[in-house]
């Protein structure tokens, strides 16, 4: 249900060119056991789609006029099309399965459609309806559209899958990286600025800076404690916290100070560091190294990563085995051979 809300969020959103609810005599482009896609569909769903790429609006007559935007519809319409066929194949398979929004079912994703939206008040509500050329019989029907699909997706794939122990194992044992957690590293700094004026640094000045900060390095390595100077002396925002900053992973490191702390053991400080505005010294405070989560800890994470790539392997099959019983019936011939195009496309083993 969250992806129902979800789903007519994003379609309260979109502002699709043309109005659901608008009864014209349209060109249909193909049958799919009778029931039509219409020209009129497949525009608002090429807008939407090219939308969504460029984020942002398109006025819909740039794509007979805009070449990039004429190529992007030639790359998206293929999917599109088989998108729509999918889809109508889906509806008929739910209807076959008695499916339907239920009254209270609608009122609830209503309700949070106009709470995620902010649209408590009726008033709002019914102007952002508006807006989309929308009517609450429409919004129904979208909403009704979208459960009928997930509803069919999920009791004729989802609810079959049955992910095993040594599949989790196996697929825990081929992607190991999926699972560690990254080398994570905590130091500490002192920073000592170095004034400067418009007529750039003064090398004395510069001189103070460099000397106070080679005491404080000093002072450390007597044994003093690092946190303590970093509180009485750094000029960096992170002497609130005794100069901590942290935790980061390697790559997050400039490459110097990468260079310097690959060198240094936990409780080592570095040499001073002359940055833009000053000199800086570190402390390596720890250094976690990169680690493999347990199998037993990361089991649920597992299931959804091998579901969610068996859920698409599984999909693929039950709509080609729809497709395989359905009686579609092409009006336009360009369209035929871009669905049979991207049909052709899809990953090996989806037939």
């Amino acid at each position: 249900m969250k992806k129902q809300i979800f789903a007519a969020a994003v379609f309260l959103s979109a502002a699709l060119a043309v109005p659901m609810h608008a009864e014209i005599i349209e060109q249909v482009l193909v049958k799919v056991n009778g029931d039509i896609l219409t020209k009129t569909e497949l525009e608002s769903r090429q807008v939407a789609a090219i939308r969504q790429r460029m984020q942002g609006q398109v006025n819909p007559e740039s794509l007979k006029n805009d070449e990039t935007l004429k190529k992007m519809l030639a790359d998206l319409t293929p999917q599109l099309i088989v998108n729509a066929v999918d889809e109508l194949l889906l509806l008929q398979r739910g209807r076959e399965m008695n499916l339907r929004l239920s009254d209270e079912q609608f009122k609830q994703v209503v309700a949070g459609i106009r709470k995620d939206q902010g649209l408590q008040d009726e008033a709002k509500f019914q102007q952002a309806l508006a807006q989309e050329n929308m009517t609450m019989d429409d919004l129904r029907k979208q909403l009704e559209r979208q459960m009928l699909i997930e509803q069919v997706q999920r009791q004729e794939v989802g609810s079959k899958l049955n992910i095993t122990e040594e599949e989790a194992r196996q697929y825990y044992a081929r992607h190991p990286e999926e699972f560690t957690e990254s080398a994570s590293i905590m130091l500490r700094e002192i920073f000592i600025e170095v004034p400067s004026s418009e007529a750039g640094i003064n090398v004395a000045k510069d001189d103070e800076a460099q000397k106070k900060i080679a005491d404080l390095r000093a002072r450390a390595l007597k044994g003093e404690d690092f946190a303590k100077l970093a509180s009485e002396s750094s000029g960096s925002t992170s002497k609130a916290n005794g100069g901590l900053i942290g935790p980061f992973s390697r790559s997050d490191m400039s490459p110097q100070l990468q260079q310097l702390v690959d060198a240094m053991k936990p409780g080592e400080v570095t040499n001073p560091i002359r940055v833009q505005k000053g000199y800086q010294i570190f402390k390596l405070e720890s250094m976690k190294p990169a680690t493999l989560q347990p199998f037993d800890a990361v089991r649920d994470l597992i299931s959804d990563k091998v579901s969610a790539a068996r859920t698409q392997t599984e999909m693929r099959k039950f709509l080609a085995r729809l497709r395989a019983q359905a009686i579609i019936e092409w009006k336009n011939d360009e369209l035929k051979k871009a669905y049979e195009k991207a049909l052709a496309a899809e990953p090996a083993g989806g037939q």
